[in-house]
């Protein structure tokens, strides 16, 4: 069972600030590493802040993505979209990022995310940080019950459906298993059951066994911190 350290921000502007510096030493690491970003709105004042303020990085660099919506890949809902501005600051080249590539059929695509993934991983690239989210239904990337984590069983990535209707590709646990440094960032007051869930380790939480693989997990969260009633570490 991994460990569990979880931090609380007493403002959102603080859980920026302190994302925006951790993923900043991140990109600058010496070595070749890979960070995973991902989706949703909570990450992306860091990603712009990056953006307007790009650190020096590392020629080893490579970039993943913990999930993509299956949508055009200029579309606002697309996670690789969200996260363009960040990836053309960085000046990354194509062969460092690794995208669910919607242009593809949706099968394809997951199959080819796979393939991206387990090239990534042969050609001995560690990856560091991984950035996760966590829904108010207890989901993370776009595992979002049971039924996504026993498919996931054997693969590196999946294609699912997800409750709103929509597809998409995400990664999986087994992919999880070899983040070092699994980082859940979360903020927003209709989380608070999940966020529960998730910090008492329960087996119900579907984010919580996603990563059962990982040693140490973090959990960074503000949503109004006096109702919490978490463990702090400043």
């Amino acid at each position: 069972m991994p460990t569990l350290v979880t931090r609380r921000f007493a403002s959102r502007t603080a859980l920026d600030a302190a994302l925006a510096q951790r993923l900043g030493q991140a990109l600058s690491a010496n070595g070749a590493s890979a960070i995973m970003l991902s989706g949703g709105s909570t990450p992306l004042p860091a990603y712009r802040a990056l953006a307007r303020n790009p650190p020096p990085r590392d020629e080893g660099l490579h970039l993943l993505f913990s999930d993509d919506r299956y949508v055009p890949s200029g579309a606002d809902a697309s996670n690789y979209h969200q996260a363009r501005a960040l990836l053309d600051a960085l000046a990354l080249p194509a062969s460092s990022v690794a995208r669910v590539r919607t242009e593809l059929p949706l099968a394809e695509a997951a199959a080819d995310y796979e393939r991206q993934l387990t090239a990534l991983l042969n050609s001995g690239v560690r990856i560091g940080l991984g950035l996760l989210g966590l829904g108010a239904d207890g989901h993370t990337a776009s595992l979002f019950g049971a039924a996504d984590l026993e498919r996931a069983r054997g693969h590196l990535a999946i294609h699912v459906q997800r409750p709103d209707g929509m597809s998409a590709v995400s990664v999986t646990p087994e992919l999880l298993a070899h983040v070092e440094d699994p980082l859940f960032v979360v903020a927003g007051g209709d989380k608070h059951d999940a966020i529960q869930a998730f910090a008492a380790q329960d087996v119900k939480s579907t984010a919580w066994r996603a990563v059962q693989g990982c040693p140490a997990v973090q959990l960074w969260v503000h949503e109004d911190a006096s109702i919490l009633g978490l463990p702090s570490m400043r």
